[in-house]
Formats: C-alpha cells, sequence, structure tokens
C-alpha cells in the first residue's frame, strides 16, 4: 500500500510538471503575442517557436543559433558580447549607455520610457521580457 501512495505521489508531480503553461505576452490590447515555456522556450501567438533563454542565460533563436547573452547581473548582451543593455532589479530596462527605455512593473506591466504600457508580461521572469520587448534580439 504504500509502494501505491508513493507511486501515485511520483505520477501526480509529474502530471503537475507537465501541464504547467507558458506565461503569456500581450500586447498593450491584451493581444496574445507569444509565450514563455518554463524551459525557457519561447514561442510566437501560433505556438511556433521562435528562441531559447538557457539557464546560463544564453539567447537562441528558433534554430539553436547563439544571438545574445542574460548575465546574472541584468547585463544583456548580442552573440559578440557587446553589452545592448541592462535590466536592474527595480524594473527598469536601460540602453547600452545608460538611458532608461523601459521598465517592467512587478505585476509584469511592460511600460516604455514615458511610462506608456507597451505590454503585459504577467508571470514571465522580469529580465527575459526585458530582452523580449527591448531588445528583439530573436528577430
Amino acid at each position: 500500500m504504500l509502494i501505491m501512495k508513493k507511486l501515485f505521489l511520483i505520477l501526480s508531480l509529474l502530471l503537475a510538471c507537465l501541464t504547467v503553461p507558458a506565461q503569456t505576452m500581450r500586447d498593450s490590447n491584451y493581444r496574445t503575442i507569444g509565450y514563455v515555456k518554463s524551459d525557457g522556450t519561447i514561442q510566437n501567438a501560433n505556438y511556433s517557436t521562435i528562441g531559447h533563454i538557457k539557464t546560463d542565460g544564453t539567447i537562441q533563436d528558433g534554430n539553436y543559433r547563439t544571438v545574445g547573452h542574460l548575465k546574472d547581473d541584468g547585463t544583456i548582451q548580442d552573440s559578440n558580447y557587446r553589452t545592448v543593455g541592462h535590466y536592474k532589479s527595480d524594473g527598469t530596462v536601460q540602453d547600452s549607455n545608460y538611458r532608461t527605455v523601459g521598465h517592467i512593473k512587478s505585476d509584469g506591466t511592460v511600460q516604455d520610457s514615458n511610462y506608456h504600457t507597451v505590454g503585459h508580461a504577467k508571470d514571465v521572469k522580469p529580465s527575459y521580457a526585458a530582452v523580449l520587448f527591448f531588445f528583439n534580439l530573436l528577430r
């Protein structure tokens, strides 16, 4: 009986992990523009894979070519390790010259430098939202 309970628990956890939905990215009008899956896979609104953000911060396109890097300190780099921007822990997004280009609020609202809402990325890791909304490394 104990073995059956453990097996049931393991299968339940596995099923729960497999059914975790992707986090939705939306434009300012709440139209779905893409998804970020828990494994870092980036999909467009039609569920086609357009890229990946790996756990080591490597940003890849849909063909697994490295197009950038997201460093632990929030620095965002292109494929040649040139800094293109910065994500700050307070949600500020800056270009390579430290000019503010936007903000990621704690509720996932994405705003431009004038605080106009440009999108929504609720439950998306804020640094991922910064990469996807402001630096367009996955063209």
